[in-house]
């Protein structure tokens, strides 16, 4: 499968996912509002996903996939699959006791994530609703694993679907749960660990269809297992780093006013639909395409990969980052400002919005980078990147919150400014190891992409300063994305001729690596 048709199945159905997930914050934002319910669900949401990050799509997948590869390469479907379910096993020793000890040890948990929650009911009700939604990770993390072997065989559909089942089932709990139990956040939480169990079911039925399913078999301390756990420590160490640094972001949000934790969530979710589109759609194709490569000694068709992903990545986020910016409040009120949530809430949420958005295009060069380094089984590098990102967005937090009346918005801005140091970090990085270098087609793009971009900026800004409510929303999205493509074929950005040959040949073949040499 070609890099530019990986992208796209990976990128569609993510698109789609994103479409569901908005329908789904719309549901959740008109039963739970923007206040201390809602608070309570988004912090029990927040704490699976924390370490979901550790144990799933960050620091084991990052270690798990090459070496996936490299058993496929070298000993077969057969010693690939029984790699896989070795590190089933280990995945489940540490998993199963890791979620029972945090569910009984919940209302501690609690108490160091969100010390500024001070009513008593509140801080009830999250507990009530971490318990609830915690065994989400137990489920996500073997979807994680899943999803390793699919993605290892260029099986991407299904693996890109599942989010979707998350949208539609946690949708389906809050509208037929809700009348039923004390309140939406009940249902919602109830939601979140079904869909954990929908998503996982959906895979294993894809991965029998395929025939890699993966078995469950006692433990072993096997060599093999040995080099996952070495590989996977350094980025669990760094995910756990970040993840700190993401629960310090709920502390400093739990003492803020009440609805800043929401605002924080329904500004990431936007922030989170061109990211995903464009860079974890990029990051999850070119991770098993380049170890593939780099494992054959293609070094030259591994980095003109790289540059076309990256260039990828940012033909999508560098206008996106422009719109949101600009579109941050109208379409906050378009898609949210309805039931429990009000004018107030829709302000919060888009100062929060437009400070993510500067931030953007680091996060998907963040994602369209790092595959330089997992691919060649460096999990070391990307760690103490991300403890010197990490490290600064937590001094960033400690100025603005401390320093300055940007509030729940500096917590954002932070981010997106520590974001950009760790893309900047890890180009750099690449660069002086002669691992990456851009070639002349990315710097003659990147300068198109950015007029583009400031050409459909200034377009939307005028007329944004007429009318920019309800169906004008909408319009203005359809007009900024015709705007950006016409000026994209008239820079020569977008060109039908490439987009046939990303799509049509193979970017994966000796050959082709032996003349790209």
């Amino acid at each position: 499968m070609t890099l530019g048709r990986a992208i796209a199945t990976v990128g569609g159905f993510t698109l789609l996912s994103r479409v569901a997930g908005f329908l789904r914050d719309m549901v959740l934002s008109a039963v739970l509002g923007g206040g201390a319910i809602a608070d309570a669900f988004f912090i029990a949401f927040k704490l699976p996903n924390f370490f979901r990050r550790l144990f799933a799509e960050g620091a084991f997948s990052a270690a798990f996939v090459p070496l996936f590869a490299r058993e496929l390469h070298e000993g077969g479907r057969d010693s690939a699959m029984l790699f896989a379910r070795q590190a089933q096993a280990a995945l489940l020793v540490v998993l199963v006791p890791f979620v029972l000890l945090l569910i009984l040890g919940m209302p501690w948990v609690m108490t160091l994530l969100a010390p500024g929650i001070t009513d008593a009911a509140t801080f009830a009700l999250a507990v009530d609703l971490g318990r609830l939604a915690f065994p989400y990770l137990l489920f996500i993390s073997l979807v994680s694993l899943y999803g390793g072997v699919l993605n290892g065989i260029e099986r991407f559909a299904h693996v890109a679907a599942t989010p979707i089942l998350l949208n539609l089932t946690m949708m389906a709990a809050v509208l037929g749960l809700t009348p039923y139990l004390p309140n939406g956040g009940y249902a919602a939480a109830v939601g979140v660990t079904l869909a954990g169990m929908v998503q996982w079911l959906w895979l294993v039925r894809a991965c029998a269809k395929e025939k890699v399913l993966v078995g469950f078999i006692r433990p072993h301390w096997t060599p093999r297992v040995r080099r996952l756990v070495l590989l996977a420590t350094p980025t669990a160490i760094g995910g756990g780093v970040q993840q700190i640094s993401l629960m310090l972001d709920v502390v400093w949000a739990s003492m803020l006013p009440a609805g800043a934790i929401s605002a924080l969530y329904y500004a990431d979710r936007l922030a989170q639909l061109p990211l995903s589109v464009a860079g974890i759609a990029v990051g999850t194709a070119l991770l098993p395409l380049l170890a593939r490569q780099l494992r054959a000694g293609a070094t030259a068709a591994a980095m003109a990969n790289q540059n076309r992903a990256v260039e990828f990545g940012l033909l999508f986020a560098l206008p996106a980052a422009v719109a949101l910016w600009i579109l941050a409040e109208p379409v906050i009120r378009l898609l949210f400002e309805r039931g429990r949530f009000g004018p107030e809430e829709t302000l919060r949420a888009a100062g929060a919005l437009a400070a993510f958005s500067i931030g953007l295009p680091a996060f998907v060069l963040v994602k369209a980078l790092a595959p330089g380094f997992f691919a060649r089984e460096d999990t070391r590098t990307p760690l103490y990147v991300a403890i010197a990102a990490i490290t600064a967005n937590i001094v960033f937090n400690v100025v603005f919150l401390f320093a300055t009346q940007l509030h729940h918005v500096g917590i954002a801005l932070a981010s997106s400014l520590s974001g950009w140091l760790n893309a900047g970090l890890l180009a750099a990085i690449l660069l002086r190891r002669q691992h990456w270098q851009p070639d002349a087609r990315l710097g003659a793009r990147l300068v198109r992409i950015v007029l583009a971009s400031a050409g459909m900026g200034i377009g939307l800004w005028a007329i944004t300063r007429h009318d920019a409510s309800g169906i004008a929303v909408i319009a203005l999205c359809i007009a900024g994305v015709t705007a950006y493509g016409i000026l994209g074929m008239l820079l020569g950005i977008l060109r039908l001729d490439e987009l046939k040959a990303a799509f049509r040949r193979p970017a994966d073949t000796t050959t082709e690596a032996n003349e790209a040499e």
